[in-house]
């Protein structure tokens, strides 16, 4: 062999080897597994919305049949924002569901007692559990709930002033 080829990396007896190649097998050689690492801060909420998300869907959509049945005056109008709540909640958790899924995390149900509910969740191969209270949820899903309305309000308001 030419002494121009020899030990340049680029041509080893007979074979080509490209650069792409040498630098992915020096990786290879210095790579020592890396753990599990903890969930970001982003992630904990992906998973907690993935949490609250669904009740605050199912308590909306529960009202909304309750409005249905009632003699309230206003209950189309009740009905339909109620209905409006639950879609925007339904895409929302979506998303969400969709996010877990590409980072590849999972979150199951553990246990529950009356004061609190424990998850278990799975992260990138990091298993670890957290727990919610009930009085926690109850004030997170009223917070959020009045967000949703608040949202709804104003993009009827917005729509009021153009026309």
């Amino acid at each position: 062999m030419s002494k121009k080829l020899e030990n340049n990396g680029l041509w080893e007896s007979s074979r080509m080897m490209l650069p792409q190649h040498k630098e992915a097998v020096q990786n290879r050689r210095n790579d020592k597994p890396i753990g599990p690492s903890r969930p970001t801060t982003e992630e904990i909420e992906l998973m907690r919305d993935s949490i609250l998300l669904p009740i605050m869907h199912s308590i909306i959509i529960k009202k909304a049949r309750e409005v249905e049945n009632s003699s309230e005056t206003l209950k189309l109008l009740y009905s339909r924002v109620a209905h409006a709540l639950a879609k925007n909640i339904h895409t929302d958790l979506s998303k969400v569901k969709r996010c877990l899924l590409e980072k590849s995390i999972r979150v199951f149900e553990d246990e529950k007692d009356d004061l609190m509910v424990r998850y278990r969740y799975i992260c990138r191969e990091y298993e670890e559990s957290f727990t919610i209270t009930r009085d926690y949820m109850r004030a997170e899903i009223s917070m959020r709930i009045g967000r949703y309305a608040e949202s709804i309000v104003a993009t009827v308001y917005g729509k009021m002033s153009v026309e």
